[in-house]
């Protein structure tokens, strides 16, 4: 019986974030001079799929012809979710639609214009974009004000902001891309696996072909700095290059990477192949995760003053975010590391329930499939 509930446990846990509907960003550019507004406004066009349907005939593509027929259905939607006010509200029209490749997909591009009542003063935005479809949504907003430049990311919580002509805090900025990194590494399903499968063996020791439990907590709390160090180390490093535009990797690439590092952990959890060299596994595929976490700073396009600022910041909220999974771990699974129940149970059947999973991931990203339903 208990073989059987932790086996559904397990399957429950891998497919939750698999079938939930994809965590999704906008790019939300802002540019208020005075009264004057123009702006442009960068929607993913799976996200306005989810919302209005765009795909007409059901082939699971979306054409251009089906997405011009729904101009001013996409247009309307998207505005109902936005205001600006600045001594009153400011009526926002669309002037383009174009459409745009981001590193996760193709997006709807609105360009805009409009006139505020007034040419000083605070601006006040109220977000509203997919929220009552989607909790995991953010916006991602660069805001010029006249001269000065803001920018956040904004979520549920966050949606109504208001911003002064005066300089922001930077305190404040590093405090909100503090959270964002945070928030980052716990909705980054194939992250949380890929330290997951170097984490279940690090109260194990191979034995005569075997798996036998450490005696001492020291032992593995030694293994996971070596392996967190060297994550945290590799993906800090392409995280900054990246971010700041010194290299670029295409988006199909870095995600296909990421779920081929997460099948050759979990891989080596059942076959040994690096088992005194786990540091080195997270070192090498961290330098790959780096990029994956480098997406959504980059595609921001942020000032470099601002961007060195943020990413330091959302770089330490991703250490905070895995510093706390590791946290919560260690103490059950060095618990547990006596028992069957974790050598064969958690530490083998989770390693292969976790590659399962990570194989359709490579599987969907190299050959642009969806094999699991969303």
């Amino acid at each position: 019986m208990n073989w059987r509930r932790f086996l559904i446990c397990c399957w429950l846990l891998l497919c939750g974030p698999v079938l939930a509907h994809k965590a999704s960003d906008s790019y939300l550019r802002l540019d208020v001079q005075g009264a004057q507004v123009s702006g442009q406004w960068d929607i993913a066009l799976r996200d306005i799929d989810f919302a209005l349907g765009l795909d007409a005939d059901g082939n699971g593509e979306i054409t251009w012809g089906e997405l011009r027929a729904r101009h001013d259905a996409v247009a309307a939607w998207a505005f109902s979710a936005l205001t600006l006010e600045r001594g009153g509200a400011c009526p926002l029209q669309v002037t383009q639609h174009q459409v745009d490749e981001h590193t996760d997909g193709t997006y709807a591009v609105l360009t805009f214009a409009g006139t505020c009542p007034a040419e000083t003063g605070d601006l006040a935005l109220d977000y509203r974009l997919l929220f009552d479809l989607d909790g995991l949504h953010r916006g991602l907003l660069r805001l010029d004000l006249d001269g000065l430049t803001h920018s956040t990311v904004i979520a549920p919580d966050s949606r109504r902001q208001t911003f002064s002509g005066e300089s922001v805090s930077r305190l404040v900025q590093f405090g909100r891309f503090l959270v964002q990194g945070v928030w980052h590494i716990w909705i980054g399903f194939d992250h949380i696996l890929f330290l997951l499968s170097l984490l279940l063996p690090v109260v194990m020791v191979r034995v005569n072909g075997g798996w036998r439990g450490v005696d001492r907590l020291g032992e593995s709390v030694r293994e996971v700095l070596w392996v967190v160090t060297s994550f945290t180390v590799a993906h800090s490093i392409t995280l900054s290059l990246a971010a700041l535009g010194f290299i670029s990797l295409p988006s199909r690439l870095v995600e296909s990477a990421i779920a081929l590092s997460v099948v050759l952990a979990a891989f080596n959890n059942i076959v040994p192949l690096f088992n005194r060299r786990r540091w080195l596994v997270a070192f090498v595929f961290g330098l790959i995760h780096g990029f994956g976490f480098a997406s959504v700073l980059a595609e921001l396009g942020l000032p470099q003053d601002t961007l060195v600022l943020s990413l330091v910041a959302f770089n330490l909220g991703v250490e905070a975010g895995q510093l706390t999974i590791v946290v919560a771990l260690l103490p059950v699974i060095f618990w547990l590391r006596h028992t069957a129940f974790y050598r064969w149970g958690v530490l083998v059947g989770g390693s292969l329930l976790i590659m399962l999973l990570a194989l359709v991931w490579l599987a969907e990203r190299v050959l642009d499939l969806k094999l699991i339903s969303a």
